[in-house]
């Protein structure tokens, strides 16, 4: 079984300080530091709009200023991990959503301002664009979690029960991720175990794509995700874990890089996201 030790949390370390944006340092800091929450908060603020969403390459493909669904998802996991859940902070990015929500309780996967800034060629908008699951449920799960109890979560729990009584016959793997944040979050739990054992099949047969893995759809060993694999699979897959630290001490990311920048960005998230995987299921051994 490999285990990453205090010299890989070290070099981690270094990578971090090399090459890590402001908030994922505060990050790693935070998780394998001992550090302090309130660095995070600071440095998430930088990235927050008027509207209350975020924006500012929060999420590093998408470069440009305005408000987008996406970084409101990023903005709830740090505000979570900081111990922030009753910010005032999480009001407000719930109160964005229901500005941009669709008529049937749905947010779309990303908006029409995306075609006005630098970002990702994969990230692309009709005129009008419809609600989608992810990242509706994504942010319902997540708002759920911080016991938020703002009107836009009814309707868009609405829209999620309806996925799931007709969820798509080909579900994307980020369509898999987003109903499993819903379905670990949402408060009735008896409803939540139902529609998991009625689609698990089909989560699982499309929990992958060319750059996830088990470990990114099961990051943790009580998730709903890990309910998707066999010991085996989880297994090795933490094993390859442990061994694909690169030398410069951080992780790398299999998608395309499109502009320089990115690849550090999202190198320093992933590298802090792998190690917190890693210790969660005793693989991390200061």
């Amino acid at each position: 079984m490999n285990v990453l030790h205090e010299t890989g949390l070290a070099r981690a370390a270094e990578f971090m300080r090399h090459n890590g944006r402001l908030i994922d340092r505060h990050r790693f800091a935070l998780h394998f530091r001992g550090g302090p929450a309130a660095p995070v908060l600071a440095a998430l603020r930088a990235y927050e709009n008027p509207d209350g969403g975020y924006g500012h390459a929060l999420e590093p493909d998408l470069r440009g200023e305005a408000s987008q669904p996406i970084p409101a998802q990023h903005a709830l996991q740090f505000l979570h991990e900081a111990g922030a859940d009753d910010d005032p902070a999480v009001t407000r990015i719930a109160g964005y959503l229901e500005s941009i929500t669709t008529g049937d309780g749905g947010v779309p996967f990303v908006l029409p301002a995306v075609r006005d800034a630098p970002h990702g060629p994969w990230w692309q908008a009709p005129d009008d664009p419809a609600g989608t699951i992810n990242p509706t449920a994504t942010l319902a799960g997540m708002l759920h979690r911080a016991g938020a109890a703002h009107p836009w979560l009814g309707p868009a729990t609405d829209f999620c029960w309806r996925y799931l009584e007709a969820p798509d016959a080909e579900p994307g793997a980020y369509d898999v991720l987003a109903v499993l944040t819903f379905l670990a979050h949402v408060p009735d739990r008896d409803r939540a175990e139902a529609a998991f054992a009625r689609v698990r099949d089909l989560l699982a047969a499309h929990a992958h794509s060319n750059h996830q893995g088990a470990l990114d759809f099961a990051p943790e060993p009580d998730g709903h995700g890990r309910r998707l694999f066999d010991d085996d699979v989880i297994d090795a897959a933490l094993d390859a874990l442990v061994d694909a630290q690169d030398d410069d001490g951080g992780w790398d990311v299999a998608f395309p890089i499109w502009t320089p920048i990115t690849r550090p960005e999202w190198r320093g998230f992933v590298t802090v996201e792998r190690l917190r995987t890693l210790r969660a299921y005793g693989r991390l051994k200061p």
